[in-house]
């Protein structure tokens, strides 16, 4: 997000107009953690992954009572618009506010890719490309042990990390959330492999199916492979962010406030075809994230 957060306040203050970072998500807007930010507070930081802002989760933010202790602290401040940075949490806060009077733009930062409206979110490339480094490396083993291995990684209810990485990581087979699997299939597909030389096998799951070690415990239920578990977690959440990110971030971040000074609130901003989008901030929430389906046909096809 830290590419975003520059992009923001060096095209704000390039339009003059004044920024204020708000630090700690809804939680420092509601406790009043705000301040002034000017170019050299977002210096040094295209580079670093994570949010200078940091981030933290507020629950209670849905409560009305709350979203007005946070509009008392807008006002306070001298804030005509917000730009929010985040996944669903973030844009139903900014659409609570917008739908108060106080003009949201929505930026879309999540590794799960998973926010409708837009083809790409930002942190989604970076994941990816964290995921596939661990994929090569493991494959190195399973290759010199013969072994299955198992690689569990995260996207929540949406598969799209799992099928990109499994993809790209030439995985003989990828679970998502999206679509059932069968176990019979699975292990048919291990046999035909290993019928023809081929010793070791590498399964990429969703966090949305099931935990990789319980993928693992009904294959090894249903076959007579040997089989390894990796879990690669929140590894997956940092690191330095690609240029493809670095590039989409800034691309968004100075386009909502671009929104903003037009006095247009209440949209969200994405990326379509390589061009860059905006729509409701309301209609994006009511509308449901879809997975390119034909990626998942093409890695059966060619992990024959």
């Amino acid at each position: 997000m830290n590419p975003a957060i520059r992009a923001v306040v060096r095209k704000a203050i390039f339009h003059n107009v004044e920024v204020y970072g708000i630090y700690g998500g809804y939680a420092g807007l509601v406790s009043g953690n705000i301040k002034k930010l000017e170019l050299g507070s977002v210096g040094d930081i295209i580079h670093r992954g994570g949010t200078m802002l940091q981030s933290a989760r507020l629950p209670e933010f849905a409560n009305p009572e709350v979203q007005q202790k946070g509009i008392e602290q807008l006002r306070a401040h001298g804030i005509e618009g917000l730009v929010v940075i985040g996944g669903d949490g973030s844009y139903r806060g900014a659409r609570a506010l917008t739908q108060q009077g106080y003009p949201c733009v929505g930026v879309p930062g999540t590794i799960d890719n998973d926010i409708p409206g837009t083809e790409l979110t930002i942190g989604f490339d970076t994941a990816l490309n964290t995921v596939i480094n661990a994929i090569d490396r493991i494959r190195d083993t399973a290759t010199s042990h013969e072994r299955t291995f198992v690689i569990e990684v995260m996207g929540r209810n949406a598969g799209d990390i799992a099928l990109w990485a499994g993809l790209a990581g030439g995985a003989e087979t990828i679970l998502i959330p999206e679509e059932n699997y069968d176990m019979k299939e699975v292990a048919e597909r291990l046999r035909s492999g290993h019928d023809r030389g081929k010793k070791h096998s590498i399964i990429v799951v969703a966090e949305g199916v099931c935990s990789g070690y319980e993928f693992a415990r009904q294959l090894q239920e249903n076959t007579e492979f040997e089989t390894r578990v990796s879990v690669l977690g929140h590894i997956q959440r940092g690191g330095s962010p690609t240029v493809a990110d670095r590039v989409l971030a800034s691309r968004l971040g100075a386009r909502a406030v671009e929104l903003l000074i037009e006095g247009k609130g209440g949209r969200a901003v994405g990326i379509e075809n390589n061009k860059l989008v905006d729509y409701d901030i309301i209609e994006a929430l009511e509308k449901k994230h879809t997975l390119d389906l034909d990626l998942f046909k093409l890695s059966k096809e060619l992990s024959i």
